[in-house]
C-alpha cells in the first residue's frame, strides 16, 4: 500500500506538470503549500519521534547532517526541489547529476518507512505532499522542452521511474537495517525536511514586500499538517515495532 502511494504520488505530479507545466505560478503555490506542510510534520512528527529515544543527546548532528547532505545534493540538481529551473539555462541541470540527486534525496527519504505499520501516517503524507511539485517540477522539466536540446539525450521516462522507485527502494533496503538505527536515518530526513521547507518559505521576495497569498499558502500548508497531527495515533512513538 505504502509503496503504490509513494509511486502513484510522483506519478500524479509528473501527469499534471506535463499537461499544466507551463503554470509556473502553480508549481510555486504547490511547493510553499507542501512547504508548509513539511515543516510542521517536521516539527510535530519527527523531531518528537527522533528526541523520544533514550540516549538521544547526539542525534542532533544528525539533523544537521542532514541539512548538509540536502545542500550537497543542491549542488547536484541545482535547487531543483524548490522549483529552481527557471533561474538557470537547462542546459546546465545534467540529466545524470539531476537523477543521481533527486534519487539519494528520495531514497533516504523512504528508509524511515521501513517498520511503518500505519498506511498514512504523517511522515508518510509528509513525502507524498513533497513529491507531488517535485514530480509536477520534473514532469514540466521532461516533457516541456524544446525539441533538440542536448538535455534530452536521456529518456524522460527512465528519470521519472528512478525518481519515482527511489523512495520504495529506501524502505525495502531498511527493512534489513538494525531499528536501533531508525532515528538516525529520521534525524537525517528531518534535517533534509528542515533544509528544503524553510528555503522555500523563507526565500526572499521581489522587493521584501509582504507576500499575502504565500502566507496563506504556508498556513493552509501548516493547518493541513496540524489536523494530521490531532487525528493521527502517536502511540508508537518512542519505540519500534
Amino acid at each position: 500500500m505504502i509503496v503504490i502511494l509513494l509511486i502513484l504520488s510522483v506519478i500524479a505530479g509528473v501527469f499534471l506538470g506535463k499537461h499544466f507545466g507551463k503554470k509556473e505560478k502553480l508549481a510555486k503555490n504547490l511547493l510553499v503549500l507542501s512547504a508548509g506542510f513539511l515543516i510542521t510534520i517536521c516539527l510535530n512528527e519527527v523531531f518528537p519521534q527522533v528526541y523520544a529515544v533514550e540516549g538521544s543527546s547526539n542525534l542532533g548532528i544528525f539533523v544537521i547532517a542532514g541539512v548538509l547532505l540536502q545542500m550537497i545534493l543542491e549542488a547536484l540538481t541545482k535547487g531543483f526541489e524548490h522549483g529552481h529551473v527557471h533561474h538557470h539555462s537547462e542546459h546546465n541541470i545534467l540529466p545524470v547529476a539531476l537523477m543521481v540527486g533527486l534519487f539519494v534525496h528520495a531514497f533516504i527519504e523512504g528508509i524511515p518507512l521501513a517498520n511503518e505499520e500505519q498506511a498514512l501516517s504523517p511522515y508518510l503524507l509528509g513525502i507524498l505532499f513533497h513529491n507531488l511539485p517535485i514530480s509536477f517540477i520534473l514532469g514540466a522539466f521532461l516533457f516541456n522542452r524544446k525539441e533538440g536540446s542536448k538535455s534530452s539525450s536521456y529518456p524522460s521516462i527512465l528519470i521519472v521511474a528512478l525518481f519515482a522507485l527511489a523512495s520504495p527502494f529506501g524502505m525495502l533496503l531498511g527493512n534489513y537495517f538494525n531499528p536501533d538505527l531508525q532515528p538516525y536515518f529520521l534525524a537525517i530526513v528531518g534535517g533534509i525536511f528542515l533544509h528544503i521547507s524553510s528555503v522555500i518559505i523563507f526565500e526572499s521576495n521581489k522587493n521584501h514586500n509582504i507576500d499575502w497569498v504565500k502566507i496563506g499558502l504556508v498556513i493552509v500548508g501548516v493547518s493541513l499538517a496540524l489536523i494530521m497531527h490531532l487525528f493521527h495515533n502517536h502511540d508508537h512513538v518512542g519505540h519500534h515495532h
